[in-house]
């Protein structure tokens, strides 16, 4: 039986992200993957929002990403583009980028890493006792670990195998998705009806002056609506044909798919996040339609948060209950995200009173304050952790300021990208300590003249001090003393 001290059932975007930033901590992690491989077949779901490719430049990754997708202006609420472009960040744009590549990339990241990845295999089942968990894999061998974090997809069996309720909404309607290619040219771009929205695009593609151009020829990719929900059978290409018809009139002599599936609306949520040495993350979690794109990052955002906490957990840092921070803040957050799918699927119906709805809220979302509110929403920027009554920036991303330290300049973001705390000073040097946390937590005196702006709330007072998790969330602020700092640093850094 071979040990590890965390095993990752699943190895999409949400296990991937959890293994590198366990791998980062120094964590004996493993992934358990079902494929042979990190070749997807076929583009699936594609790109990231703001706060996600945030997250990535603080691991120091995000350039590998940006490098093969395109930068657009994408955060939509119903059939409304949502100009982020003022928003205070490095990164005020969606980012369009097929799964494929996503996955290629990551996989390519946690090969550098200390990650081992039983590929070929997945997890059938598992016992936990109060010292860890045996794991038993579809090919007759066994692992142990101290813990394992089922990232396993909307169909969990790590989920369902813990006992973990999945309550939520059942599917009203359900689309067709797929890669194939065409004899006919096809109607490309976006339609609307009655059924649902439908689209047909190439699979190459440019972003320019904000508009979607498509090469001329080559594979296309098609979603459309399906006039009444579709059984829970893999669909075929007969199926394909026959809704391409019902919506376009012919099937574009559709043939030789690279995939199909189908998706629905049904909107999930986990009941609890842990069940004892049990944690899930991704689409384990959650589920909902993809309206808005925020599955990835969902996913992603997920792993950052419960990475270094479980790390700690591991090596003995922090107690247990520090997992329970996990669901405190990340329940919430995917909550709000499930909610707002399912506004967005509704404004995509298209009869006459939903029509005159989404018009009406149309309207109001290019309005500057609903716009700020909705963009930060999609994009994950106004994200708010509830870690008690303090200054605005308590709980919130730290903004990657441009700093200057005693070696020159500085961005906050590259302090993180070892994936460890930072405590930084920008008073006088030497005015604030990590104490007997030095070896945890990092301190950085360096200065900052400009202003502080946060996404949605604007400008906020200036502090003379931050506490910087490792995910980039500010635990502590210093408004001119030090009153409060060791608790915080004993609470989320360990007692020492």
């Amino acid at each position: 039986m071979s040990e590890h001290a965390v095993v990752i059932a699943g190895g999409g975007p949400a296990g991937m992200m959890l293994a590198a930033e366990l791998a980062l901590a120094n964590v004996d992690v493993a992934i358990v993957e079902r494929r042979p491989d990190h070749a997807l077949s076929g583009s699936r779901a594609g790109g990231f929002h703001s706060r996600t490719i945030e997250v990535l430049d603080q691991r120091g990754v995000a350039d590998r990403f940006l490098a093969e997708g395109q930068v657009a202006q994408a955060s939509m609420f119903g059939m409304t583009v949502l100009d982020m472009s003022d928003f205070p960040t490095r990164h005020p744009y969606s980012l369009g980028i097929w799964q494929n590549q996503i996955e290629r990339i990551m996989a390519a990241w946690i090969a550098e890493l200390p990650v081992r990845v039983y590929y070929g295999c997945e997890v059938t089942g598992f016992t936990q006792d109060d010292t860890g968990v045996d794991v038993e894999l579809s090919d007759g061998r066994s692992l142990r670990a101290q813990y394992l974090v089922g990232c396993d997809g909307g169909r969990s069996i790590i989920r369902k195998a813990a006992g973990i309720e999945f309550p939520g909404w059942d599917p009203s309607k359900s689309n067709l998705i797929a890669e194939a290619e065409v004899t006919e040219q096809p109607e490309l771009g976006i339609r609307k009806d009655a059924i649902g929205v439908h689209g047909i695009g190439r699979l190459e593609y440019e972003i320019r002056d904000g508009e979607v151009v498509y090469k001329d020829e080559g594979p296309v990719r098609v979603m459309v609506t399906e006039r009444q929900l579709g059984p829970g059978s893999e669909p075929t290409l007969a199926d394909l044909s026959e809704a391409l018809v019902t919506v376009y009139g012919t099937d574009f002599g559709i043939h030789s798919p690279t995939w199909i599936s189908r998706f629905t609306d049904m909107t999930r949520q986990a009941a609890a996040y842990r069940a004892g040495r049990v944690l899930l993350a991704g689409d384990a979690a959650h589920v909902h339609y993809p309206a808005g794109g925020q599955g990835l990052s969902l996913g992603v955002q997920d792993a950052v948060n419960l990475g270094w906490k479980l790390a700690q957990v591991v090596d003995g840092t922090s107690p247990e209950s520090l997992l329970d921070t996990y669901q405190d803040e990340r329940h919430p957050v995917a909550a709000r995200a499930l909610r707002h799918t399912m506004a967005q699927t509704a404004l995509q119906r298209q009869d006459e009173r939903t029509k005159a709805l989404v018009e009406v809220v149309s309207e109001l979302a290019v309005m500057d304050e609903p716009r700020k509110r909705l963009v930060g929403i999609v994009s994950g920027l106004d994200i708010h952790y509830e870690l008690g009554e303090g200054h605005p920036l308590l709980g919130r991303r730290m903004p990657d300021l441009d700093l200057v330290g005693s070696d020159g300049p500085l961005r906050v973001f590259t302090l993180l990208h070892e994936a460890k705390p930072v405590l930084l000073n920008l008073g006088e040097p030497g005015g604030y300590d990590v104490g007997q946390w030095a070896d945890r937590v990092k301190l950085i005196d360096a200065d900052y003249d400009g202003a502080w702006e946060l996404p949605v709330l604007g400008e906020v007072t200036a502090p003379t001090a931050v506490l910087i998790r490792p995910d980039g969330y500010v635990a502590w602020v210093g408004e001119g003393t030090d009153a409060g700092l060791r608790d915080a640093l004993s609470t989320w850094f360990g007692k020492v």
